[in-house]
């Protein structure tokens, strides 16, 4: 074999870790994914940067979970709480606020609890409660779910058993099984706006204050996993906080409408 053969051979064993370095994992919630959004944002950060983005969509404390074992570079999250423990833990470093967007209550247009109309969330879930309609949760930890379950404990009440059901799944399929079965939901507007034609369902509550949902993004601490790409997930926080970011998400408006608010303090890169 000569010497030259001999290089290219080299070149292509080398090439797939050349690759890995320019690839960055984020895991992140359904909704950032199911809406739209990264599709809208992400081709214009790799394209600058010369990296590919590799998405793990799934709940919010999922998402959480890969980030606390090592197994992502970067989270994008809405569960405040939740953050700051994975932060104060140690796991994560590097948080900002990026966006945020807000729950609403959807459910069938015939509303037989007769909530449509309310802005008062607590007192929805109180009517709904009382009303024997079928409530779907997403029941798998999301930062939805878990907002879900402190309505509930507010209000101080909870459908029935029969009447409330755990799904276990993610936004767009809790939607699609309210749809089925004429029940109500609590879903990030993002997500229902893009399941909205095909479930029929209708936003009945809307506007209070404790529906507002916030997005932070937090690198991966390398101090506690080495292997992680944490120059990849700082050039993503650096970007998605910059002027170009989050212009994109305000940019970011299916059939007109703004789904995420941008919320950074905007940084230069």
């Amino acid at each position: 074999m000569n010497f030259s053969a001999l290089i290219i051979l080299a070149s292509l064993a080398f090439a797939p870790l050349a690759n890995a370095q320019q690839v960055i994992r984020l895991s992140t919630t359904t909704s950032t994914e199911s809406s739209g959004l990264l599709a809208h944002l992400l081709p214009a950060f790799e394209a600058k940067t010369n990296t590919k983005v590799h998405v793990i969509s799934v709940g919010t404390g999922k998402a959480l979970e890969l980030a606390k074992n090592g197994d992502v570079d970067v989270t994008l999250v809405h569960a405040r709480a939740a953050e700051d423990k994975f932060v104060a833990d140690g796991y994560g470093i590097d948080r900002r606020d990026v966006m945020y967007n807000d729950f609403i209550v959807a459910g069938p247009v015939a509303d037989p609890a007769r909530v449509k109309g309310g802005k008062d969330v607590i007192a929805a879930f109180k009517s709904i409660a009382a009303s024997g309609a079928k409530f779907i949760s997403r029941g798998d930890n999301s930062g939805t779910d878990v907002m879900e379950k402190s309505y509930w404990k507010q209000a101080g009440t909870q459908p029935a058993p029969g009447r409330y059901i755990s799904a276990g799944l993610g936004m767009g399929e809790v939607l699609t099984m309210a749809a089925e079965l004429q029940a109500y939901t609590l879903t990030d507007r993002a997500t229902y706006a893009t399941y909205k034609a095909r479930t029929g369902l209708a936003v009945l509550v809307e506007g209070d204050t404790r529906m507002h949902n916030p997005y932070g993004v937090i690198a991966v601490n390398p101090a506690r996993h080495p292997g992680v790409n944490y120059k990849g997930a700082k050039a993503l926080i650096d970007w998605l906080t910059s002027a170009e970011g989050q212009q994109r998400i305000v940019t970011f408006r299916p059939a007109g409408q703004q789904l995420f608010h941008a919320s950074a303090r905007v940084t230069t890169n």
